[in-house]
């Protein structure tokens, strides 16, 4: 290849498994990696200064000439533990919600599901970088990434919002997806979703690279987070895309 692919993800826990195995294929000579949070990847694609990345999938339509070009991502098909609404209150009794600054996605996620299919009415607020600890009394919270699994244990009520919207729809949830903003060779292709598969070959690898204290990835890499994008989460993608203008 001519220059360098421009390809971006975050760190967090669940991109392990395919980041992984990037940076053990040998498509990593062609590609420079960048890490970063997943608004700020939605951001660079919109700019054009990145070529491809795993991005909160609520931002796809938001992205000039988006393209999903691989059949690998970051999904759930029931409890995905990790993007979760925590409250010290049952939800009836929920007033206001934080909503995570760190994933669009989520965001809206949870603004969805508080709508159509918890049917509560809450004030909705943007989180400052220490919201968590304002999660108290009547006041709520979503939490996402290593930051969920960190909290799991620290509030009394913790709303599933994968679980959630799988009972309100039947469907499974993708939360991020390789998104290219130009057409990438067709090799290049082939070699990304190879290198993808490898990484989730190697999850003991993987886990032993990762030490955790606060949630067994085991259980994280095989039961709560999906990687394959296969035909209920397509749809499921299709039908979360779709509420998004809603």
């Amino acid at each position: 290849m001519n220059s360098r692919i421009k390809v971006a993800a975050v760190s967090y826990l669940n991109t392990k498994p395919l980041l992984y195995g990037i940076e053990k294929s040998e498509i990593i000579k062609d590609i420079d990696l960048i890490l970063d949070y997943p608004s700020e990847l939605a951001k660079k694609l919109q700019a054009g200064t990145i070529d491809l990345a795993l991005v909160p999938v609520a931002a796809i339509p938001t992205i000039k000439d988006a393209t999903i070009i691989s059949n690998y991502g970051i999904a759930s098909n029931g409890n995905v533990v990790s993007v979760a609404l925590f409250s010290e209150v049952p939800l009836a009794r929920i007033k206001k919600v934080y909503l995570d600054y760190q994933s669009r996605t989520s965001v809206k996620l949870a603004q969805i599901l508080l709508e159509n299919y918890w049917k509560i009415k809450v004030e909705l607020l943007p989180a400052h970088e220490n919201y968590i600890e304002d999660i108290k009394t009547t006041t709520a919270g979503v939490i996402i990434g290593d930051r969920a699994l960190k909290n799991l244990d620290k509030f009394k009520y913790n709303y599933d919002l994968s679980a959630a919207w799988k009972n309100h729809t039947g469907l499974d949830f993708v939360f991020a997806a390789w998104v290219a903003n130009k057409k990438l060779p067709q090799q290049f292709v082939d070699m990304f979703n190879a290198a993808n598969e490898n990484g989730l070959n190697h999850l003991d690898i993987v886990i032993a690279q990762n030490p955790c204290s606060y949630y067994d990835l085991n259980t994280y890499f095989t039961k709560n987070i999906q990687f394959l994008l296969d035909e209920n989460k397509k749809q499921g993608l299709e039908l979360f895309l779709s509420k998004l203008g809603n």
